[in-house]
């Protein structure tokens, strides 16, 4: 099973080349992390309101074809949880063709707000507060 979600490439979202931009291919990945999440039974707006937030630790992008004005990409999400204090949110940007424009790789891990500190059990949080563990594709 996939999750993804579909988003067209806007002409403000280019750089000087007419390329997307390297930062939105980052902001695609936000977006189908927070709507992937959402879809799965927990909002960032419930986990902020238990002093609880994903946060981004590190992401890396391999570009792999460019994208332009007009193109369409559906963005999908993949989460791999594994022991300890961090798990990956990682996306594919596909263009409606099937060509991969890019693989993003995301580290992320869940923070107590009030604290400040990673819990240590970040899928068990985010299942406490809403996420279906089966409805997003895991590797």
């Amino acid at each position: 099973m996939t999750w993804s979600i579909r988003i067209p490439v806007r002409s403000y979202e280019l750089d000087a080349l007419g390329h997307l931009n390297h930062a939105v291919y980052h902001q695609y990945a936000e977006v189908a992390r927070v709507e992937g999440f959402a879809a799965a039974g927990c909002s960032w707006d419930t986990l902020i309101a238990a002093r609880t937030a994903p946060v981004l630790l590190s992401s890396t992008i391999d570009f792999r074809r460019e994208l332009r004005t007009g193109d369409t990409v559906d963005v999908d999400l993949t989460v791999k949880f594994s022991s300890g204090k961090t798990f990956n949110a990682d996306s594919t940007i596909t263009r409606l063709d099937g060509t991969t424009s890019a693989e993003i790789t995301c580290l992320l891990g869940v923070m107590d707000l009030t604290t400040r500190r990673l819990l240590p059990d970040p899928q068990s949080v985010l299942v406490h507060h809403g996420l279906d563990p089966d409805f997003l594709p895991t590797a």
